[in-house]
């Protein structure tokens, strides 16, 4: 997609914005340009950065451990069926469980920081990017690995040649669905027991202070931080996935 697409979409949700803060005409629905000028506010005075620093270290660190455990997990499983057959019941068993509820418990064994909030983010990601990479190793065609073992490929060379690049497709569109996924949860893990982050902030600043324009403003340095993973992931699936770019 061009960048003449984004501005003229961007242009749209502002011009779509404007006229529902005319039509509400209240003050829980300010303007945009209210907004802006709050958000700009709020960052030279340095409140909102410190916030969205803490949330970007805590999606970004969740992220990180999910995928340097999920992913070599799914291809194990992908190349196994016997370790597949062996683990599938219990992934099904855990899979559906809103791990959202698990705040609570998590915030008992591990405290109030960081290490509570990026763990139930990492449970959400784990199992999303564990059953998408096993999937994706799965299906790949028996010829395929046959042949590559006629040449002589073990174990470890049909991983590094075979199953990571055909799985790095899968991994990444694990990752880009799942950057959605984590920046909810962040919102919800950032409502119990922390007073840093944009969870937090939105909170505060709508429901305490009443600061309508900072809260949105909020809003979109959270909105700014998903955006930004997902063009991040987008980087990496060019760079990496060459040949899946037409």
């Amino acid at each position: 997609m061009k960048r003449r697409d984004y501005l003229l979409a961007l242009l749209a949700l502002l011009a779509l914005w404007q006229i529902l803060a005319w039509l509400v005409n209240q003050p829980i629905l300010p303007d945009p340009w209210r907004v802006l000028r709050a958000l700009v506010q709020e960052t030279l005075s340095g409140d909102l950065p410190k916030h969205f620093l803490a949330s970007l270290w805590r999606v970004v660190a969740s992220t990180l451990l999910s995928i340097l455990l999920a992913a070599p997990a799914g291809l194990v499983l992908g190349q196994s069926r016997r370790l597949n057959r062996l683990f599938t019941p219990m992934i099904y068993l855990l899979y559906p469980i809103p791990k959202v509820v698990f705040v609570p418990v998590l915030l008992l064994f591990f405290g109030i920081g960081d290490l509570s909030k990026i763990l139930v983010i990492f449970l959400i990601l784990f199992f999303q990017i564990l059953v998408l990479v096993r999937d994706q190793a799965a299906a790949l065609r028996p010829e395929l690995i046959l042949s590559v073992r006629s040449l002589g490929a073990g174990r470890r060379a049909l991983f590094r040649f075979v199953y990571l690049p055909a799985s790095l497709p899968g991994i990444l569109t694990a990752l880009r669905q799942s950057i959605g996924t984590a920046v909810a949860v962040l919102y919800v893990a950032e409502l119990f027991a922390t007073r840093v982050g944009l969870g937090y902030y939105i909170y505060f600043q709508g429901s305490t202070l009443l600061n309508y324009p900072a809260m949105y403003a909020g809003i979109l340095a959270m909105s700014f931080l998903g955006l930004g993973l997902y063009f991040l992931v987008d980087g990496l699936e060019r760079r990496l996935c060459r040949w899946q770019i037409r």
